[in-house]
C-alpha cells in the first residue's frame, strides 16, 4: 500500500472497501451455509442411529417422523416438518463420506457408535464429487433439490453441472424441472448443449444467499427483517398493519411475512389476521405495481393452502385481500376462494373494509412514503 499511495485516490479508496466487504460477506456467507448442512446431516445421523439402535423405536415405528416433527415443532426448532426430516435422513445415507470431513468439535456430535460408512454405489469415482468441496460450493437449499432425485447418476450429473456453472438455487431448480439431464442425454453434442445452458444460467451470488429462508430460520432471524420486495412496499405494510387493526372490525394480528412451505416452494404471505367476527384467516397481499392475474393466483394459492392446512374446526376458509398500487392508482381485488354461502359472503362484504376505504388509505399513504413525489 505505501509504494500506491500516490494512486490511492477516493476512487481507488471506493474500490478497497467494496471488494473487502465483497469477499468477507461471501466468507461469513460459506461459512454460515456450510454450518447449515452440517447441521441437517448430523440430524439425519441421529434419526438413522435411533431408527438403528432406539430403546424405544418399535414404540412409534413408521410414526416416528410424525411424532418426532411434532415435538421439535412444539420446541420451535426450524425446519422440522417431516418431509424435512426425511430429507435429513435421506441426506445423510446419500453422503455418508461426509463424515470423514467433520471438525474434531462436529465429531463429539455425532451419535455414539454412529454407522456412517462408505456407500457403495453405481458412478465412477471420476463423476464423484469430494464432499469437502460439494459443501462448500453447494448450500444446502442446492443439496436438497439434488437429494430428492432418485438416480445416483442423475445426482451427480446435477452436482458437476451445478459447481461449473455456479448455479443459483433457482437455476438448479429451473434446469431439474427442463429436463437438462435427460436432454443432454439424448443430445449428440453435449458440450455444444452445456454451453448453451452456462451462457443463460442464473449465477449464484454468495453475498445475497444469506436471504435463503432456511439461512434466516437457522440463525433465528425473522423473515420480515430481511424479506421485502422494496422499501416502499415494507413502509405501507407497516401502515396498512396498523390501519386494519384501528378499524375495529375485529382483525386480529397474527403474522407478517409468514412463511408457508407448498410443495418445494416458499411463499411469504405479507399480513396474516384472524377475524374474530368471521371467524377465518385474514391474508393481506401486497404488490406495489398493477393488477395482474399472476398476483391474484398467488394469493389464491395462499388462501387455498390455509384452507387446507391451517383451518380448526369451527373456522370458516380464509380469505384474500390484494393490494396493487401505482402512483395515482390502487386496486382492491378480494379473492374468495371458492365460498358459496350467501349469508358468510354478505357478512364478510360488512365487517372487512369497503374497497374506497382501502383505495384512499393507499392513495393517502403512497404519498407519505414516497414523500410527495
Amino acid at each position: 500500500m505505501a509504494d500506491n499511495l500516490a494512486s490511492f485516490d477516493f476512487g481507488a479508496l471506493v474500490a478497497a472497501i467494496r471488494q473487502v466487504d465483497e469477499r468477507l460477506a461471501a466468507q461469513a456467507s460459506r461459512a454460515v451455509n456450510i454450518s447449515l448442512t452440517m447441521r441437517n446431516w448430523l440430524i439425519g445421523a441421529y434419526i438413522a442411529e435411533y431408527e438403528l439402535c432406539g430403546a424405544d423405536r418399535a414404540t412409534y415405528g413408521d410414526s416416528l417422523l410424525t411424532e418426532l416433527a411434532k415435538r421439535l415443532t412444539d420446541l420451535r426448532i426450524s425446519n422440522s416438518n417431516r418431509r424435512q426430516l426425511y430429507r435429513y435422513l435421506r441426506f445423510y445415507r446419500l453422503y455418508p463420506k461426509i463424515v470423514g470431513i467433520l471438525s474434531p468439535q462436529l465429531k463429539e456430535l455425532l451419535p455414539a457408535g454412529s454407522l456412517a460408512v462408505e456407500k457403495v454405489g453405481t458412478v465412477s469415482p471420476q463423476l464423484q464429487i469430494p464432499p469437502d468441496k460439494l459443501i462448500h460450493r453447494l448450500s444446502y437449499s442446492h443439496l436438497e433439490f439434488i437429494v430428492d432425485l432418485d438416480d445416483e447418476l442423475k445426482r451427480a450429473f446435477y452436482e458437476i453441472e451445478c459447481i461449473r456453472g455456479n448455479w443459483s438455487v433457482r437455476e438448479l431448480k429451473r434446469q431439474i424441472g427442463s429436463l437438462y439431464y435427460e436432454r443432454s442425454g439424448l443430445s449428440t453434442d453435449k458440450e455444444k448443449l452445456a454451453e448453451m445452458v452456462r451462457a443463460r444460467a442464473d449465477q449464484d451470488e454468495p453475498k445475497l444467499s444469506i436471504r435463503d429462508p432456511y439461512i434466516f430460520e437457522f440463525l433465528g432471524i425473522k423473515p420480515h427483517e430481511v424479506v421485502r420486495e422494496s422499501d416502499l412496499e415494507d413502509a405501507l405494510l407497516d401502515k396498512l398493519h396498523d390501519f386494519l387493526l384501528e378499524l375495529g372490525h375485529g382483525f386480529c394480528f397474527e403474522a407478517r411475512q409468514k412463511r408457508i412451505l407448498i410443495g418445494d416452494t416458499h411463499g411469504f404471505v405479507d399480513l396474516v389476521f384472524y377475524h374474530r367476527i368471521l371467524k377465518c384467516h385474514v391474508l393481506v397481499e401486497l404488490k406495489v405495481e398493477s393488477f395482474t392475474h399472476e398476483n391474484l393466483g398467488q394469493l389464491n394459492t395462499y388462501v387455498n393452502w390455509y384452507r387446507k392446512n391451517m383451518m380448526a374446526d369451527g373456522d370458516n376458509p380464509a380469505v384474500g385481500i390484494l393490494l396493487c398500487t401505482q402512483k395515482d392508482h390502487a386496486l382492491v381485488e378480494y379473492a374468495l376462494a371458492g365460498m358459496d354461502n350467501k349469508l358468510f359472503v354478505s357478512k364478510y362484504q360488512l365487517e372487512l373494509p369497503k374497497k374506497e376505504e382501502i383505495q384512499r388509505f393507499l392513495e393517502e399513504k403512497m404519498w407519505e412514503v414516497s414523500d410527495g413525489e
